[in-house]
C-alpha cells in the first residue's frame, strides 16, 4: 500500500473528514478509497459498546478488565506490561478492533487529576518505558495503538468543554524539559510530538 498514492487520490474534504470519524468509533472511509476502522477505548482492556449510539459509554460488551496504568507501574516491570498489551490486542483482534486508544503517558504533577489511575507514573523514564512494553504487545498482533493524554491534562472537571492554555514558557520548563531527558521510550516519542506541536504554529 503506498501511502503517498492514496493521499493524492483524496479531495481536501475527504482529507478534512479523516481528521473526525463516524460516530464515536469508526473512521470515515473516504468514498472506498480507504477502509473505515474501529477503534475503542483502552487501556485496562477495550471497551466494546454493545450497540453504538454517540455519547454512550454505558452499554460495555463483556471484557478482560487489567489493572490500572498506576497499578502495573508498581511491577517496574515492562515485560509484564508487554504481555498485558498482547493479551488485549487478543481480544481486540475476536472484536475486528482496529485501534485501542491507549495508553495514557500523561505525567501525574497533581493528586487532584480524576485520571492518574490511567497513567503509569510521575516518573517520566518509567512511565516511558511501561508503555513501550504495552505498544510493542499490543502491536505484535497487528492492532494499532494510540497514545494519549500527552500532557497537560490535569483535571476532570468538565472534561469535555475544558481548554488548558498554558504560557510556553512554563510548558517548555515544566513538560518539554521533563520529556526531552527522556533517551527511548513513548516519552521521547512524547517530546517529539509535542515540540511539533508547539512549533508548528
Amino acid at each position: 500500500m503506498n501511502i503517498d498514492k492514496i493521499c493524492e487520490q483524496l479531495t481536501i474534504d475527504e482529507k478534512i473528514r479523516l481528521l473526525g470519524g463516524v460516530g464515536d468509533w469508526h473512521t470515515y472511509d473516504c468514498n472506498g478509497k480507504i477502509p473505515s476502522i474501529m477503534m475503542t477505548d483502552g487501556p485496562h482492556g477495550i471497551r466494546k459498546l454493545e450497540q453504538e449510539k454517540v455519547g454512550d459509554i454505558e452499554t460495555s460488551k463483556p471484557a478482560t478488565c487489567f489493572p490500572t496504568a498506576s497499578a502495573i507501574a508498581c511491577s517496574w516491570n515492562p515485560a509484564i506490561v508487554k504481555k498485558m498489551g498482547e493479551a488485549i490486542a487478543k481480544e481486540a483482534k475476536k472484536e475486528q478492533i482496529s485501534i485501542v486508544l491507549g495508553c495514557g503517558i500523561n505525567i501525574k504533577r497533581s493528586p487532584l487529576c480524576g485520571r492518574n489511575f490511567e497513567y503509569f507514573s510521575e516518573d517520566p523514564y518509567l512511565t516511558g518505558k511501561l508503555a513501550t512494553g504495552y505498544i510493542e504487545g499490543v502491536q505484535s498482533l497487528g492492532i494499532g495503538t494510540s497514545l494519549k493524554h500527552y500532557a497537560v491534562n490535569s483535571q476532570e472537571t468538565r472534561r469535555m468543554t475544558s481548554n488548558s492554555q498554558i504560557d510556553e514558557r512554563i510548558y517548555n520548563k515544566h513538560v518539554l524539559e521533563r520529556a526531552r531527558h527522556e533517551s527511548e521510550g513513548a516519552g521521547a516519542l512524547q517530546y517529539e510530538i509535542v515540540k511539533e506541536i508547539i512549533y508548528y504554529e
